[in-house]
């Protein structure tokens, strides 16, 4: 079954809540009050939150990132319904790639239609971006086309 989730967007000022989560998660917060990036805070039809989730849009092109399922509503799918509703935000940019870094969990993207890249086939936006720079040495690459 497939879950679907209510996405709301999250303003500047309110991204501690995400910044605590990944954090907590032992992921990467050091760029979430850049007003540049795009963050939402995702919560099931029931008003329960599960988790957040960003895109950083350069032109048609996306990187995907912090990506956070609340810990208890992990192993529910929450984080694959998480990926799914950010794909839509980036289709909705007009995005025709989304390309992640991830460091641990290259079997669950795979699952879900990423598939490993080489740094140099990123298009340059995405691989100038300073999250792209600063881990690309110590994650794998990867890609998934939607539009």
């Amino acid at each position: 079954m497939k879950r679907r989730l209510l996405a709301l967007p999250l303003a500047v000022w309110e991204r501690e809540g995400l910044k605590s989560a990944l954090v907590k998660a032992g992921l990467p917060a050091d760029d979430v009050g850049d007003p540049r990036l795009l963050f939402w805070r995702f919560e099931s039809h029931e008003d329960v939150p599960v988790g957040f989730g960003g895109l950083e849009v350069h032109g048609d092109e996306a990187l995907l990132h912090s990506v956070v399922t609340l810990p208890p509503l992990r192993e529910l799918g929450m984080g694959a319904a998480i990926v799914a509703a950010l794909e839509d935000e980036a289709r909705a940019h007009r995005c025709r790639a989304i390309y992640l870094l991830t460091e641990s969990e290259r079997d669950f993207f795979a699952r879900l239609g990423y598939a490993a890249c080489a740094p140099g086939d990123v298009p340059d936006a995405v691989r100038n971006s300073g999250r792209f720079k600063r881990l690309c040495d110590s994650a794998a690459v990867m890609v998934k086309h939607v539009g």
